[in-house]
């Protein structure tokens, strides 16, 4: 062989080695960087980066035409996780992906806590900052707190590991929100581990938490890595009968997801998920939806696993959120105390009109409220949810402004038939610190969505409150960040 055909013969050579490396992921891209779902050969590049069903906002309501609102509760946050990151990076938020109610729930809150049963409701009143012409009227729940180490645990976790979810902002965040939650788990507690991507592999099958079982856990967690495209429905089949094998009576059973939702083989849209995933709901295995990443993100399908699971959905976007969640919240994330939970608001003649202020995507008919069937919303333990209603008042002279009833099934109790609370608001109503705080993060909910409704809400208008608000505040981690994000939002808005 001559000196030029060697020459020619060893870069040929290294073309052929290039092309294997970078196009050998099971569907002919490099799939660690490569952030669009694909479809057998074809390439569907969406139009979004973060793909997010839309949210329209309901307007004010007459009362004397619709005395009565309902709504489906939960205590999802994702929607103030993903703008949080994109605060972060110094870009505006699509205002579609702003779902108020998420903003709001992010935080705890001060609520009396149930004597009895896993729910209290408490109500407050107060001016509102961005129309003086209204009132801001609040509904505050606060769950029983349980200590979730006093069960046993079966824990399915469900990792999609695609070529979409490599990096330190995916993978990486849920393997090490997996050892975090592996540290805290008793030696009786059961766990099993799932991936799926081309296809579905059953790392782990049911290991007991021993000193022995964390570290075969952990290092299995370890050794995963991203490549190829994702198997969503194959991975939910195969997480759900794994948790059914294993299935603790009187236990805390639950599939755990970590993924950008990006499903490209199997179910791969918002109405077919919803079927598949309430059939597994009716298993009594619930279900803790945890969404990471950016550019290919699917929080509509993610929004829908939990909507429809009998699910909470979180965002992780760094490790203090993945602490937050695996930690800090443990027992609110993965032990479910109220299931489906429902709020019924009557108004009476002393409210003209008013307004729920996000919960867009979760009203329910009065059938549904009454329905003991409905399937609704599941709330955690040690847990405050909110809903904030805009109102004007009439001219009645009458006292009360609007009876709260609160409907649920106990699950401390293990009954299924609707638990019931109730309160009332007055026009004697105090506020508190809490809505004051409230009413800072709703009004910056609307500024982002560019809310019709937003009147004469502004950045500065919210800091000064805030400022106002800093003994309140003090040492929360997690409102100190909201200060930090208003100051970060000025800059970018305007």
């Amino acid at each position: 062989m001559t000196k030029k055909t060697k020459y020619f013969f060893t870069v040929f050579l290294s073309v052929v080695i290039i092309f294997l490396l970078t196009g050998c992921t099971g569907d002919g891209k490099n799939d660690a960087f490569y952030n669009y779902p694909v479809q057998g050969e074809t390439e569907v590049v969406p139009e979004k980066d973060y793909i997010h069903d839309s949210v329209v906002e309901k307007g004010f309501v007459s009362v004397s035409e619709e005395p009565s609102s309902y709504f489906s509760l939960d205590r999802n946050t994702s929607s103030y996780g993903y703008m949080r990151r994109i605060i972060n990076n110094g870009d505006k938020v699509e205002a579609d992906s702003v779902r108020i109610e998420e903003f709001i729930n992010y935080f705890d809150y001060s609520f009396p806590a149930p004597e009895s049963g896993a729910v209290a409701v408490s109500g407050y009143l107060s001016e509102c900052p961005w129309n003086a012409e209204n009132k801001l009227m609040m509904v505050g729940l606060k769950t029983a707190e349980y200590e979730i180490q006093s069960e046993n645990a079966n824990y399915v976790f469900l990792i999609d590991v695609s070529g979409s979810m490599a990096g330190v902002d995916r993978i990486d965040l849920a393997k090490s929100g997996i050892k975090m939650l592996t540290d805290s788990m008793g030696e009786k507690d059961v766990v099993s581990l799932v991936t799926y991507a081309s296809g579905v592999n059953t790392v782990l099958d049911g290991v007991e938490c021993t000193e022995d079982g964390r570290n075969k856990i952990k290092k299995s967690v370890a050794r995963l890595t991203a490549s190829g495209s994702t198997s969503g429905e194959g991975g939910l089949e195969t997480a759900y009968d794994i948790a059914g094998k294993h299935y603790i009576e009187n236990g805390n059973n639950r599939v755990i997801i970590i993924s950008d939702g990006d499903f490209n083989v199997g179910i791969n849209n918002t109405d077919d998920l919803k079927e598949f995933i309430q059939d597994k709901a009716k298993s009594k295995i619930y279900l803790s939806v945890l969404g990471v990443g950016m550019g290919n993100t699917r929080d509509d399908m993610l929004q829908t696993l939990a909507l429809s699971g009998n699910g909470n959905y979180a965002y992780l976007d760094s490790e203090t959120e993945a602490k937050k969640v695996f930690c800090d919240e443990l027992n609110g994330t993965l032990k479910t105390v109220a299931k489906d939970a429902k709020a019924g608001v009557t108004f009476t003649s002393a409210v003209e009109k008013y307004r729920l202020i996000g919960y867009d995507t979760k009203l329910i008919s009065e059938d549904d409220f009454n329905n003991t069937e409905a399937d609704t919303g599941e709330i955690g333990s040690n847990l405050s949810v909110v809903a904030l209603y805009e109102i004007k008042l009439s001219d009645s002279e009458e006292k009360k402004l609007a009876d709260i009833e609160i409907k649920y099934k106990d699950v401390l109790t293990g009954g299924e038939e609707d638990k019931s609370v109730k309160s009332e608001i007055t026009k004697e109503t105090q506020s508190c610190d809490d809505l004051e705080f409230i009413s800072c993060v709703a009004e910056f909910g609307l500024i982002l969505r560019d809310s019709d409704y937003k009147g004469s809400a502004s950045l500065s208008e919210i800091m000064k409150r805030l400022q106002s608000l800093t003994e309140y505040i003090g040492g929360d981690l997690y409102k100190n960040e909201f200060v930090t994000i208003v100051g970060k939002a000025s800059e970018i808005y305007g």
